[in-house]
């Protein structure tokens, strides 16, 4: 959809695009000020596959300080990106055939890596009504013989539901019947909270060395294109994870890691002011949705998306008589005749809903939700 509204875009048509999951603002100064400094310092070659242990010592102290955790470098391995971090995850744990439990809706790769790894993704369905989140009896439901792998993501993307801690205890009870399955936790929206502190699925001892945190800059520190994720988990894990990465990209960009220090050592003033903005913004994104007859959303508690219910509009026709039957050819519609770019919710697994991002200035979301209003008013 992004490429589509660029194709628009070029064509010199005003198009909004909801659709990019990355912050609307700049790598906070001191941070680029380091890698300014990193490269005046000649920090540019090969660095250690598993990251500078000054990094990695960096993220051991700030899971202690922030989250109550306990690791030592050796269980860090540093990537290009969270995103490298899941896949690497998976790479290494999963077996041709064997199983991973995803919570539906999911970040559209999570599915495609497993199918990668040549394991199979078994999913748990989940609705607005339960704001996105699975009880503890459907995860026993899910669980097989074959089942190698839990991965979910809160601060969830797309729905931005965060699981308290109340919630994730009562999944561990589960977890702790079947002592062969591992937990694999994205927690890269770890900062874009608005309902109380962070919690972790790793806090719980019983469980804790079963469980994988992925985590980065790219959200909290808007440090997207920097490419700076990394792994928390136990040393054997951590040990496969360096040796896989090893002989395919070996360690990540010298200078973004450098740049990485100084986001966890200065403090998080720049990323609560970015959090701050966004609180605004999910506001007035509720209030305008919940204007759009047909339209039914939850309020989100973290990350920046909204992912309402839209199926009451498929079966109507646009002004050229094609039929909606999905939630692809609604967002591409919205497109097309509202230009607006929106993510159609069968890419992450729900097709009753589309993905709206609210990392945009204010100006543009209530162009944006006006324009969304007005193309749903004019379909029959």
């Amino acid at each position: 959809m992004t490429k589509l509204g660029r194709e628009l875009a070029s064509k010199g048509i005003n198009v909004i695009s909801l659709s990019v999951g990355e912050p609307d603002f700049n790598t906070p100064v001191h941070v680029k000020d380091a890698a300014k400094k990193a490269l005046d310092d000649n920090y540019t070659r090969y660095s250690p596959v598993p990251g500078y242990p000054d990094l990695r010592q960096a993220i051991v102290n700030k899971l202690k300080t922030e989250n109550g955790l306990d690791y030592d470098i050796s269980q860090i391995v540093v990537s290009t990106g969270a995103k490298q971090s899941l896949s690497n995850v998976i790479l290494t744990l999963i077996n041709p055939g064997e199983e991973v439990i995803i919570p539906t809706p999911y970040w559209v790769s999570y599915s495609e890596m497993v199918t990668l790894a040549e394991g199979k993704s078994v999913f748990i369905d989940t609705d607005i009504e339960s704001n996105f989140k699975i009880t503890p009896e459907q995860l026993e439901a899910a669980i097989t013989p074959n089942t190698k792998l839990f991965m979910f993501s809160s601060p969830c993307n797309p729905t931005g539901s965060v699981y308290s801690k109340d919630e994730l205890a009562a999944l561990v009870v589960v977890f702790e019947k079947y002592p062969n399955i591992f937990i694999l936790s994205d927690e890269i929206y770890e900062h874009i909270n608005f309902i109380d502190q962070h919690e972790s699925i790793a806090q719980f001892d019983s469980i804790k060395d079963r469980v994988i945190i992925v985590n980065g800059f790219s959200k909290a520190f808007a440090m997207t294109g920097w490419r700076l994720g990394y792994i928390a988990a136990n040393k054997e894990i951590a040990a496969a994870n360096d040796k896989l990465q090893g002989q395919t990209t070996s360690g990540t960009c010298s200078i973004a890691q450098r740049a990485g220090i100084v986001a966890y050592e200065q403090g998080l003033e720049s990323v609560n002011e970015m959090k701050d903005a966004f609180l605004r913004r999910r506001k007035l994104v509720y209030e305008l949705l919940n204007d759009i007859p047909g339209v039914k959303t939850n309020l989100p508690e973290g990350a920046f998306y909204f992912f309402p219910e839209i199926s009451s509009f498929f079966g109507k026709k646009d002004p050229n008589g094609n039929e909606i039957k999905n939630s692809a050819d609604l967002a591409l519609y919205l497109l097309n005749f509202g230009h607006v770019a929106t993510v159609g919710g069968d890419s992450f697994g729900n097709n009753n809903y589309i993905r709206l991002s609210y990392a945009a200035s204010d100006e543009s979301l209530i162009e944006a939700l006006r324009r969304i209003k007005q193309a749903l008013a004019n379909l029959a």
